[in-house]
């Protein structure tokens, strides 16, 4: 098949991760992909494309609002493209429209679209039009979407399916456990037993670093031997780095920014933790603790109770309270066993059901089954 993965994100959203994604999976599936940026984007979103293993992008101007002149010319170009292409995949409304009256105007192909967010779609009757007849399949990133999408009579439900993964497997494949793989107790002058805590997120009230931070002033005042490590960046760190020092932390919780290699990181993890406040949809570093086989504490939002089971898969507790989230990191630190089975359930998880090679199977029949031919 001849895919477009059209993405109009201006920054590295978990919606350009997953576009970015399901390209190089399908690439590899065999299939020809070609992902669409938005103009300008250079830096932020193709420059990590390509990092992620995409090798086709191409460019759009894919401006915000409504630009007569931009959008006029951006579906002079898409109505070029369709005669090649058999699936155009979208993943924001901008191109969704766009690909939607270009595929009136020429040769009708299949239109796919991605729900990302858990924003409520307003059911007018542009909307229903645009999902309900202009689109043969909605794809959302957790089951509540779907479900929400159904319920607001945008489309039926056999046309949405919930497909929630799609993490590289393979770049974060647990191996044997060196002792320090990310030199990370060396840099901090750790002891090696210290266990490692880790959050990988950005800096933003909804990621919940101040519960995590809070959680750290119980464990360390019940004398608990860890070392927290904060990894991201984002506007929120300086309220976060002083929130450390009034706690009076320093000696138990390192802000470390941006990581070059997240992998070997998280390999270095003894506990992860996934503290988000409320759903911020895929949670693409929750499949990459699960990938990396790394124990995972979450909190029960978004697409956490649906896809983990709390003391099988992972361990659950209510978001923004940082007594259960202690309480939880502490089980974790005192059971090596349970840190194990954990692991390796979140692992075979992955393995199973989330991984992009699964991804792009379940991508690929539900564009077989609404393709069209070309004319």
């Amino acid at each position: 098949m001849t895919i477009l993965q059209i993405v109009s994100c201006r920054g590295w959203s978990s919606d350009a991760y997953w576009a970015a994604r399901a390209a190089v999976e399908l690439a590899r599936a065999g299939q020809d992909v070609t992902l669409v940026c938005k103009r300008g984007s250079e830096a932020r979103v193709i420059g990590r494309a390509r990092e992620a293993g995409v090798q086709r992008i191409e460019r759009l101007a894919l401006a915000s609002g409504v630009k007569p002149l931009a959008d006029a010319l951006d579906l002079r170009r898409l109505a070029a493209w369709l005669p090649r292409t058999d699936v155009l995949h979208v993943h924001r409304g901008k191109e969704h429209w766009l690909a939607a009256l270009a595929n009136r105007r020429g040769a009708r192909r299949t239109l796919v679209r991605t729900r990302h967010i858990v924003q409520p779609v307003r059911p007018h009757a542009l909307n229903r039009w645009l999902y309900g007849r202009a689109t043969d399949h909605v794809v959302t990133v957790s089951e509540a979407i779907r479900r929400q999408l159904v319920a607001g009579g945008l489309a039926d439900g056999a046309r949405v399916t919930a497909l929630a993964g799609g993490v590289d497997a393979e770049r974060f494949r647990p191996g044997p456990r060196p002792a320090d793989p990310a030199g990370l107790r060396e840099r901090l002058g750790l002891i090696a037993d210290t266990p490692l805590v880790g959050l990988v997120s950005g800096f933003r009230v909804m990621k919940g670093q101040q519960t995590v931070v809070e959680a750290a002033a119980r464990l360390a005042a019940r004398r608990r031997s860890f070392h927290l490590l904060l990894i991201g960046q984002g506007p929120l760190a300086p309220r976060i780095r002083a929130q450390i020092e009034a706690a009076g932390l320093g000696d138990h919780v390192t802000v470390l920014g941006f990581v070059e290699d997240l992998p070997a990181t998280m390999a270095g993890l003894d506990v992860a933790l996934y503290s988000a406040l409320e759903s911020d949809g895929m949670s693409r570093v929750l499949f990459e603790y699960l990938a990396a086989g790394v124990p995972v504490v979450a909190s029960r939002v978004g697409v956490v109770p649906e896809i983990l089971e709390d003391g099988v898969s992972a361990l659950l507790v209510p978001a923004g309270e940082p007594e259960p989230l202690a309480a939880a990191i502490a089980r974790l630190l005192a059971d090596a066993p349970l840190r194990r089975r954990l692991g390796e359930a979140g692992r075979a998880l992955v393995e199973a059901r989330y991984s992009g090679a699964r991804l792009a199977e379940r991508l690929l029949a539900l564009y077989r089954s609404g393709s069209r031919p070309r004319s």
